[in-house]
């Protein structure tokens, strides 16, 4: 299902969706060495949630907006800044 420009709004992590929806081909890590080619199979959007402190102490980051299942069959969690089109 491709998401109309009405219908896109900031992520979680303060980016944009750039098009990005489940069943999409995509880059992770585009222009790195990590860089893989895989397809979005789910969108946590609102449910990722928030870093975790406890005072001074870092518990926990939020959770990654995107899970993508590379060519090689493995499950990567990324946030959209880590994603691009393919």
């Amino acid at each position: 299902m491709a998401i109309a420009d009405g219908d896109r709004r900031p992520s979680g992590d303060g980016s944009t969706d750039n098009g990005i929806a489940v069943g999409v081909s995509v880059r992770v890590y585009p222009g790195t060495d990590r860089e893989r080619l895989g397809v979005v199979v789910e969108d946590f959007c609102d449910t990722v949630g928030q870093h975790v402190h406890i005072g001074q102490h870092h518990i926990a980051d939020a959770a990654r907006r995107w899970a993508v299942q590379l060519g090689d069959g493995d499950l990567v969690f990324v946030d959209s800044s880590d994603l691009a089109p393919a």
